[in-house]
């Protein structure tokens, strides 16, 4: 047999013994593992973890449901994705799951299934003593970052969680396979520390798509933003800023773009999509609805709100409700900052091979009555798309044609992250200012004028957070921890109706369908445990989320 059909084989198999699993917690049946032909050898080793990657890694290239759609960011052109049927209306139950359509990275279940893989090869991993120094200390330090990434996705959805090291057996520990939740501060102590401590053994460059020092301090400082431990989240996004090299791409519109294999000074965390095989849908699904004559090039997915809309600045760099910046509200598309026209498509863009209008009796004028999936808003997305090599036409809606990478975490993205910490931390210094103006610099926008208080810098930086970050599914997450989901989330989405008048084209803006969202502040900051895993573990009994 072939070295490398039989490492598929072991990895089959072992896929096939882990799946072998009756709880929602992180156990493992007593399988008899072949150690003789997997943990000794760095091929099969590596194709476990690749497992490991490939499972935990977000994949939200192939979604057609975005996060984006949870916040105030955006609507998904059809009614009957869990954003608008569940989510949309504070529906969310210990009962029924909540990320169907979206994501299994938020789900309990999954996200355990997942730490538990990692924590068998660890085990295995640590224990063999064929695996050389080398090889160990790197790929432990990979995987331990990728169960932190996991524990990140179980601390933002659910709060504190049990905190699980090791492969349970139920065979050989019996009811101490059970363990009850710890803190949410503990759980932010636990991922923060795994950061720091490999941070040592992860390569300053690490091949593309891979875990290195900047993915592990950039989840570090994310956490610890999330939990908002300011001068710690500076102090690490700081460093990887002092560190390591890595740099804002030339040209925002075209980092999204990147081919594989092209120089990505940028990204620092991302999934890689290879078509046809392991390609994204993200054009098919996503992208669009209606192009040249009527046709439905794709199902029109994620539908940008008027509120984004309104947080791009004009091109001089000051928002639309500065009576200085020269908004026009009879032209409102004209001189906007460049960032907008590289996001978002709207009445008269140019895209697709394709002027759009969005003017009533078009096929893409708002669709007020869920007649089909036209834009619920009066735009569309066009951010990350790449319609030069985009198949238009049916036969593109599920094919894995895009070849885009989904970034996880990205230097601009450090830098607004730092600037937020520090202004929280001490105020706006002068380091706050550099950091926000770097990335607007390359979004060809002016600096931010001096002299602003802390809660004007406040304000200055989550409105550029929004709009550079846009429709990268960072947004409902930072609502969350704003706290100010309540407010954003809890009140009408609107879009805009043009309609033809005597003297030229009329702007109202209309509630849109779909918009009408509902946050229960007593309890949506955090979702519900599912009552299957409380059921399953007797410590989790009574220590259900407020409110569910």
């Amino acid at each position: 047999m072939k070295k490398t059909n039989l490492y598929a084989l072991l990895l089959l198999l072992f896929i096939t013994m882990l799946a072998c699993n009756d709880d929602n917690l992180d156990v493992v049946p007593r399988d008899k593992f072949s150690d003789a032909n997997v943990w000794v050898d760095e091929g099969a080793s590596d194709l476990f973890l690749n497992d490991v990657y490939n499972r935990i890694m977000p994949d939200f290239n192939n979604t057609y449901d975005p996060i984006e759609n949870w916040s105030d960011n955006a609507i998904c052109g059809y009614a009957w994705p869990r954003s608008r049927n569940t989510i949309q209306r504070s529906l969310q139950n210990p009962t029924n799951n909540p990320f169907a359509h979206i994501s299994d990275y938020l789900r309990w279940d999954v996200v355990y299934n997942n730490i538990r893989r990692t924590n068998v090869f660890i085990k295995n991993v640590t224990e063999s003593t064929a695996l050389s120094d080398d090889f160990k200390k790197l790929r432990l330090a990979e995987a331990r970052f990728l169960r932190a990434y996991a524990y990140q996705w179980l601390y933002m959805t659910y709060g504190g969680v049990p905190l699980i090291e090791v492969p349970l057996d139920r065979v050989e520990q019996g009811e101490d396979i059970f363990y009850p939740r710890s803190t949410a501060e503990e759980t932010v102590q636990f991922i923060t520390s795994e950061c720091a401590a490999i941070y040592v053994d992860l390569p300053t460059t690490p091949e593309q798509g891979r875990i290195g020092k900047g993915a592990a301090m950039a989840l570090k400082g994310w956490v610890e933003l999330y939990a908002g431990k300011w001068a710690d989240a500076a102090a690490s996004n700081k460093k990887i800023m002092d560190e390591l090299d890595y740099d804002l791409h030339p040209d925002y519109e075209g980092f999204f773009l990147l081919k594989p294999g092209e120089a990505n000074v940028e990204g620092i965390l991302y999934r890689q999509y290879f078509p046809p095989a392991k390609g994204g849908r993200l054009d098919g699904f996503i992208g669009p609805t209606f192009t040249d004559g009527g046709a439905e090039t794709s199902w029109g997915g994620c539908n940008p709100t008027q509120e984004l809309v309104d947080d791009y600045a004009m091109d001089n760099g000051k928002p639309i409700d500065d009576p200085t910046s020269g908004y026009d509200p009879q032209n409102p598309y004209e001189n906007r900052e460049p960032r907008f026209y590289q996001s978002i498509v709207y009445n008269g863009s140019y895209f697709y091979n394709h002027t759009f209008s969005m003017v009533e009796g078009s096929k893409n004028a708002i669709d007020l009555t869920d007649k089909d999936d036209a834009t619920q808003t009066g735009y569309y997305f066009r951010k990350r798309l790449d319609d030069k090599t985009l198949t238009l036409g049916a036969a593109n809606w599920n094919g894995r044609t895009s070849y885009q990478n989904y970034n996880c975490f990205r230097y601009a993205e450090v830098l607004l992250n730092y600037a937020e910490a520090q202004n929280e931390a001490v105020g706006p210094d002068l380091s706050v200012y550099d950091a926000v103006n770097e990335v607007r610099d390359r979004a060809g926008i002016p600096d931010l004028p001096l002299g602003l208080s802390q809660d004007d810098m406040r304000t200055a930086i989550r409105r550029e957070r929004r709009v550079e970050l846009a429709f990268e599914d960072k947004r409902f997450w930072d609502l969350l921890r704003w706290k100010t989901a309540e407010v954003n989330i809890n009140k009408p989405l609107t879009g805009v109706k043009i309609t033809e008048g005597p003297t030229g084209l009329v702007y109202e803006y209309v509630d849109a369908t779909g918009g009408d969202r509902q946050f229960d502040a007593s309890k949506n900051y955090l979702f519900p445990i599912p009552q299957s895993a409380i059921e399953a573990n007797s410590e989790l009994q009574g220590d259900q989320n407020p409110g569910y």
